[in-house]
């Protein structure tokens, strides 16, 4: 019955459209997707990489999601760490899941995101 992931939402507050710039325009060089009229009036961003796609959507009041989290694949955890680094962007590593490298870390506005790549 179900096929696929076809995105992830995540909240974000009004006005840090800059912000989801900047990190996942920036930092994690997705690319921005343009929103449908109706939800571009709505305030937040729309990002995508290959077949992932990940939404910020304006809430008020907003809180970010500190526990649950979306995990991303990466190619490389070492060139991960480096771009974070470059950026000042402060981030864990973790090794609990066997044959992968983690890295938690927060967006701009305090959601907490996974990325991991397969251990070597």
């Amino acid at each position: 019955m179900l096929m696929g992931l076809h995105h992830v939402q995540l909240a974000m507050p009004q006005g840090g459209e800059a912000d989801a710039r900047a990190f996942y325009g920036g930092v994690l060089r997705m690319a921005e997707a343009a929103k449908p009229g109706d939800l571009a009036e709505q305030g937040g961003c729309w990002f995508e990489a290959g077949s992932l796609r990940v939404y910020l959507g304006v809430e008020t009041p907003f809180a970010p999601a500190q526990k649950a989290h979306p995990a991303f694949l990466v190619a490389s955890i070492s060139a991960l760490r480096d771009r974070l680094a470059e950026a000042g962007i402060v981030y864990q590593d973790n090794t609990e899941m066997a044959g992968f490298d983690r890295v938690f870390l927060d967006d701009p506005f305090g959601n907490r995101l996974l990325l991991l790549a397969r251990a070597d």
